[in-house]
């Protein structure tokens, strides 16, 4: 019998416009009359058969609606690295055909990529016919061959908007001080250029940026603090979480934990605090750090409605490619124009984005220049546009039952 079912899974950090790709997939399968399987907690769902039909989930009118306007990940994640044991592949084979399972749908950053590349060789190794597609997300911004990612948009926007309102907040006072805000990002920048949307609009704060593209000198960095405080002047310094020193280690390394993920990459904080002591100790003014932490992924009340409207197309397309028989693919935005805006949604080789990061380019790491300024706004500004509203309702789907008993 031939295999003409779907089954879609989420995989790595949440963002505010994941479930919006994962409705984009929803809306195909429904409207291609097809059934469709989701994977609870990514590639571990299918390895642990922790499988729903999710066709009856969304059968009232506004479940897919309210799904793409909801944060996070309504199918649960996981960061699991799959070894290239037959083992496994066996289980995941047996089981797509326990479900009788043609097109296979991951949505996820690099490391998901990984799992959907190694997925879709096996498969043409042993001429078996599931296509393999993935379905980019990252608030890192950091997947090559793309324009930008769904749910960069989003958390570009919240942190511009933090940002915006703590330099209101500082300004009140006509004292001396440093507050520090620490980036998400891993080792790309491209979170940290947002926060920097204040100051190159209007040449107000943050004052100093720091992005993991630059070296970052100790020495440089408080000489910055201490030009930017005089005249009783607070400052507002951004900083990227995967800042390096010029001998490649992360700084502030004795401040983090030292762990590192299935996939060997650290786990990475601290470097405000880490900065916070430096200034403390060598300047002593007043100073504090804010890690935005968590809140950058999921911030619903914030969210991109652009980002969430292409988030909804990349994943529709991205099925829609995969019935059109294309697999071993990564879907990504190519753009048309910045102004007027405009984008269309292609797919590459997905292994030609496995386990590549997209630095911000050197071109663009002069902060300080003005022509630098207005290009960085031109790429960025768009991709925040359009206010999204909460509806009471929009949690309340029957899919979170499942994840979440609790609910």
């Amino acid at each position: 019998m031939q295999n003409i079912n779907i089954i879609v899974a989420q995989s790595g950090g949440p963002t505010s416009a994941i479930n919006s790709s994962l409705a984009g997939v929803l809306q195909k399968a429904i409207e291609s009359n097809i059934k469709i399987y989701g994977s609870f907690h990514g590639i571990e769902g299918i390895l642990n058969d922790n499988i729903e039909l999710l066709n009856n989930q969304f059968n009232q009118e506004n479940d897919i609606e309210n799904l793409k306007y909801t944060p996070a990940m309504a199918l649960g994640s996981c960061r699991y690295k799959l070894s290239n044991s037959k083992k496994e592949f066996d289980i995941i084979i047996n089981r797509f055909k326990q479900y009788n399972i043609g097109y296979f749908l991951y949505i996820g950053g690099n490391d998901s990529m990984d799992t959907v590349d190694k997925i879709a060789k096996y498969f043409k190794k042993i001429k078996l016919d599931i296509k393999v597609v993935g379905i980019p997300k990252t608030i890192d911004n950091d997947l090559v061959l793309t324009d930008h990612t769904p749910g960069f948009g989003s958390a570009a926007k919240y942190i511009a908007t933090t940002i915006t309102e703590l330099t209101r907040d500082i300004s009140i006072y006509n004292i001396p001080s440093v507050t520090i805000v620490e980036i998400m990002g891993r080792n790309t920048g491209w979170l940290t250029l947002a926060a920097g949307i204040p100051f190159f609009l209007n040449n107000s704060q943050p004052e100093i940026i720091c992005i993991p593209e630059i070296i970052f000198s100790e020495k440089d960095f408080l000489k910055r603090v201490n030009k930017g405080i005089t005249n009783n002047t607070p400052i507002i310094a951004v900083v990227s979480e995967g800042l390096k020193n010029k001998d490649g280690s992360y700084l502030g390394e004795d401040c983090k934990n030292g762990l590192v993920d299935t996939f060997g990459h650290t786990y990475l904080s601290g470097v405000g605090k880490y900065l916070e002591n430096l200034v403390k100790k060598n300047i002593g003014c007043k100073v504090r750090s804010i890690e935005l932490n968590l809140m950058q992924r999921s911030s619903s009340h914030l969210s991109s409605k652009t980002d969430l409207d292409e988030a909804f197309t990349i994943g529709y397309d991205g099925l829609t490619t995969a019935l059109n028989g294309k697999t071993g693919i990564a879907m990504v935005y190519n753009r048309i124009s910045s102004s007027p805006y405009s984008i269309v949604t292609s797919y590459v080789d997905v292994g030609l984005i496995a386990n590549k990061e997209k630095k911000v380019p050197d071109k663009w790491l002069d902060l300080y220049d003005s022509n630098i300024q207005k290009e960085i706004l031109e790429y960025i500004i768009p991709l925040i546009k359009g206010d999204v509203f909460i509806k009471k309702d929009q949690f309340d789907l029957p899919i979170y039952k499942i994840i979440n008993k609790t609910l």
